[in-house]
């Protein structure tokens, strides 16, 4: 059974990603807190009409000598990153990352994580039921 094909469990784990990918990017917004002229950037939150256009899209390897391989298909990066437009407060640098702003936003992501990995397990455990193997 391919779980990809159930709609409920392909859009948790593009919500999955989405929060991982966002982790990574708070990460380095606390990373580079003392960079001078730095500003702090996020994801754009996740769009249902926008990320249905780009499962569609693909980007191929290109091949210069026909023994080659051909590689496998590559998504393009599902998620687009922002800046923040009017940061709170701006240092006499010009760094525009508040550390307190980050830690909530990476708490937050953090919980939303935990949420969506608990209700995947439990949609598992549906089908293990529904196939006898629980």
């Amino acid at each position: 059974m391919d779980f990809d094909k159930i709609t409920i469990l392909s859009a948790m784990k593009k919500r999955l990603a989405w929060l991982g990918q966002r982790q990574e990017i708070l990460a380095q917004n606390i990373a580079n807190a003392d960079t001078p002229g730095k500003k702090a950037k996020d994801l754009a939150p996740l769009d249902f009409k926008n990320l249905v256009g780009r499962e569609n899209r693909q980007i191929g390897m290109s091949r210069t000598n026909k023994s080659h391989l051909t590689g496998g298909f590559k998504a393009p990066r599902d998620f687009s990153e922002k800046e923040t437009k009017k940061p709170y407060e701006t240092a006499p640098a010009g760094n525009a990352i508040i550390l307190e702003e980050q830690m909530m936003k990476l708490g937050k992501s953090s919980a939303d994580h935990k949420l969506m990995t608990e209700l995947y397990k439990k949609h598992l455990n549906m089908f293990r039921i529904a196939i006898g193997k629980a």
